[in-house]
């Protein structure tokens, strides 16, 4: 599985990169269809609340999931995304 992580108006840090591989690996091993992920980092406006933006792309075979949250920061940003997807993945795991 391949996570890539885009940064968009912003320099990434390692530990915002070591948080993100943390949270996909985690839900990899909860659903091993999962063929890459494409996680997007956005800061939307700089010097506001509320304007660090994740949306994440999980590919799976036959079909894509994709969840954006907003947050005061990207990892709970990336939380909410991750969490508004878990029930689309529990969802595609009991079709097959």
């Amino acid at each position: 599985m391949e996570v890539n992580i885009k940064a968009i108006h912003f320099d990434i840090s390692e530990k915002l990169v070591a948080f993100v591989n943390k949270k996909i690996d985690k839900l990899a091993r909860r659903y091993e269809a999962i063929n890459d992920v494409d996680v997007k980092l956005t800061l939307v406006k700089p010097e506001a609340a509320m304007n660090k933006e994740a949306g994440i792309k999980i590919h799976l075979p036959g079909t894509d999931l994709f969840a954006s949250k907003t947050a005061d920061t990207f990892e709970e940003a990336v939380d909410l995304a991750l969490a508004a997807l878990e029930p689309k993945l529990d969802k595609y795991k009991e079709s097959k």
